[in-house]
């Protein structure tokens, strides 16, 4: 007979030397670091992202958005900011903006029958339209079926904007505006990459919409 769970077969230690609020100053000051640090390494390519994001717009196209995991998530909260709305003294109509990210039927079909490397890929083919433009997140740079999705993008005429970290990994040379976050800690880059993401669609929204 298989052992009965309870409570007491969970044997949770606390590391002996684990500060508990020396580790959260040590986050918050490196993740306050990494902020200030994206002024110099990001501000040029954050701005470049805005116009390629704003011009899409302006001639009635769309946005794309792909990542793994927490990136993933980002897609669906960007994707959200843009068709709702972030700034709330802004009256606008909807920005077309879909995160390939959300349909478990679609994701599941695709990685059982095409393979997971190729989902977000084959998504871009069959929504992707020239001069749209594919957000393509990946906190390594390296992720293969997110440099597919890039592929396809390229070959179908797409813009591409990538949230990436550390070196940029392969993604960095494949897509038109590259948004590295200077850190290798992944917490921090996926930090900075929403904090862009709100800087991107805060600006699109006044360029767009804003009082002139």
């Amino acid at each position: 007979m298989p052992k009965r769970f309870t409570n007491k077969s969970l044997h949770f230690k606390r590391k002996k030397n684990l500060d508990r609020q020396q580790f959260i100053i040590n986050s918050l000051k490196e993740s306050s670091e990494t902020k200030l640090n994206m002024i110099e390494a990001c501000s040029n390519d954050i701005t470049e992202a805005v116009q390629l994001l704003v011009n899409a717009y302006k001639q009635g196209k769309k946005l794309l958005l792909c990542g793994n995991g927490g990136s993933a998530a980002d897609c669906q909260h960007i994707a959200t900011e843009l068709m709702i709305r972030l700034s709330h003294h802004i009256q606008r109509p909807a920005l077309p903006a879909i995160a390939l990210t959300t349909d478990t039927s679609n994701l599941t079909a695709g990685g059982n029958d095409i393979g997971y490397e190729n989902v977000f890929a084959r998504n871009v083919e069959g929504l992707g339209n020239s001069e749209d433009v594919l957000l393509a997140i990946s906190t390594s740079g390296n992720s293969p079926n997110v440099i597919k999705a890039v592929e396809t993008a390229h070959s179908k005429g797409l813009k591409v904007i990538g949230f990436l970290g550390g070196s940029g990994g392969k993604l960095k040379s494949l897509v038109d505006v590259p948004v590295i976050i200077p850190s290798t800690n992944t917490q921090r880059i996926q930090e900075g990459h929403i904090t862009v993401a709100h800087i991107l669609c805060e600006l699109t929204e006044e360029e767009l919409y804003g009082k002139k």
